[in-house]
């Protein structure tokens, strides 16, 4: 998938833990994991505001983009 989580890398310059970060947030660790390994499809914005607002970053320093063709095949043109 080109859309990656970048959230370990940010965890580690901020000097957290991911338990710490999932309770001020108010996620389960479980929660925090899935989203960290990428295995989720969807985050509510509500959650990411809460993790940018904690860490204090922009949604663009949680996830990356790398551009894939495919992501645009089936796409009709107006």
């Amino acid at each position: 998938m080109p859309v990656r989580v970048t959230l370990d890398a940010l965890i580690v310059r901020k000097g957290l833990k991911a338990k710490d970060l999932a309770q001020t947030v108010g996620l389960s660790e479980t929660q925090l994991s899935l989203f960290r390994s990428g295995r989720v499809k969807g985050i509510r914005f509500r959650t990411l505001a809460r993790l940018c607002a904690a860490l204090e970053c922009a949604p663009g320093d949680l996830l990356g983009y790398e551009f894939d063709p495919a992501d645009l095949e089936g796409v009709d043109e107006d």
